[in-house]
């Protein structure tokens, strides 16, 4: 069982009140899910705390990519950070190239399913190439499986008062570096510059030959989901089990 303060902080961290009712957060649900890749870097670290603050501050960088994003989508004007160009020059680039469609009152948008009890925010509903469906947005490494329970959750919650929906995508932003030589790419984030080997063997001595910072965009589409959902409610009752104590102590069960 996590500890927590009091009940008032573990609501605070684990969900939302919503119309009178506490529900929990789709992400902290998902977090029950075992990570291997999350506990090797912790176990790379020199401490705890070192890990958590390059975590924190990677957290916070991707943040400002997102947030910057989402207004873009919806017409906002907004400065765009230097340190975070080559991601948001990208965005532009494959705006270009795709149609996609986003109101502004469907950004953000906080949702909840009343019986299966959580609830969650969307980054956007999207109209995306005659499409339309629940538009999540990442700036991790990869497009992780794991996501698909986040945003199956989603689609869910969604489909009694919206049964338009389609389909949902994970668009991914982010930026590197890539080595002329090997094909390696350099990622600069969170403090630490991770280094990934590419289709050849890294250079000898790590004496890489690396490009300017360029942005990555990917979008992949995900358009079933009750597998994936089947699994979050999994995850959910596993997450329920591990809480069972705060659970009881906020009425979650009554």
């Amino acid at each position: 069982m996590a500890y927590f303060k009091n009940e008032k902080t573990f609501k605070e961290e684990c969900g939302y009140e919503i119309d009178g009712f506490w529900y929990p957060r789709v992400t902290k649900i998902v977090e029950i899910k075992s990570k291997p890749a999350l506990y090797k870097f912790y176990g790379d670290m020199p401490s705890h705390e070192a890990a958590k603050a390059m975590t924190e501050t990677s957290a916070k960088e991707g943040t400002l990519i997102h947030e910057t994003v989402e207004k873009i989508m919806v017409g906002e004007d907004v400065a765009i950070p230097e340190k975070i160009k080559p991601a948001v020059d990208a965005f532009f680039e494959f705006l270009n190239k795709t149609n996609i469609h986003v109101e502004k009152d469907m950004v953000e948008k906080r949702i909840f399913h009343p019986t299966h009890k959580y609830a969650g925010t969307i980054d956007a509903l999207a109209l995306i190439d005659g499409k339309f469906g629940v538009l999540d947005i990442k700036t991790s490494q990869s497009i992780y499986r794991d996501y698909n329970l986040q945003t199956s959750a989603y689609i869910e919650a969604l489909l009694d008062e919206i049964p338009s929906l389609e389909t949902r995508w994970i668009l991914r932003i982010d930026q590197n570096k890539t080595c002329l030589r090997c094909g390696a790419t350099l990622r600069p984030k969170g403090g630490r510059d991770k280094i990934k080997k590419g289709l050849k063997a890294l250079c000898l001595n790590d004496e890489h030959e690396w490009s300017d910072l360029r942005g990555v965009v990917e979008m992949q589409e995900f358009p079933f989901w009750k597998s994936d959902f089947q699994a979050f409610l999994g995850a959910k009752k596993l997450w329920e089990w591990e809480n069972d104590y705060w659970l009881r102590r906020v009425g979650y069960y009554e």
